[in-house]
């Protein structure tokens, strides 16, 4: 019988401002996609003969309670259009499948809170693009993709 997983990972994202590394905590959700657009090429002799590569493409979106300062620290990014790093990493314990995963030059691409209400606290999502991703797994090996990178 496997020992029962001690979920104490907790993910946190951070960005560098001025040369000063911040955090952003607590994430509610972080949700990046990684695009690997390939298009298969037909001719009127036969299909399937090659592939049309496309640019990679990074995207993702956060969401965040729109308490404190973390909302609005992040609105100034996305006003600014300041590039920023995103780095999800694990705080505490080795229960995530990754050790680290990095996004950089990154910018936001739209904002949007949710209405206030009378229960629970309102949220802000955060979506958008970043020009290169790397990640670390629990076995240190490393991978890149992105523009950066060719």
């Amino acid at each position: 019988m496997n020992a029962p997983l001690d979920w104490k990972t907790r993910l946190a994202v951070t960005y560098t401002d001025g040369g000063q590394p911040q955090e952003i905590s607590p994430i509610d959700s972080f949700t990046p996609s990684f695009s690997f657009a390939t298009e298969v090429c037909h001719s009127l002799q036969g299909t399937h003969l090659g592939m049309i590569f496309s640019p990679d493409s990074i995207s993702f979106s956060m969401t965040v309670k729109a308490i404190g300062d973390i909302a609005a620290r992040l609105t100034a990014l996305a006003i600014s259009r300041k590039r920023f790093t995103v780095t999800l990493q694990e705080k505490v314990g080795n229960d995530w499948s990754f050790a680290k995963i990095v996004l950089t030059d990154c910018i936001i691409t739209s904002a949007t809170p949710t209405a206030a209400t009378i229960s629970g606290a309102p949220s802000a999502t955060f979506s958008g693009v970043s020009l290169q991703a790397s990640s670390e797994d629990n076995s240190g090996a490393m991978s890149s993709f992105g523009a950066i990178n060719g």
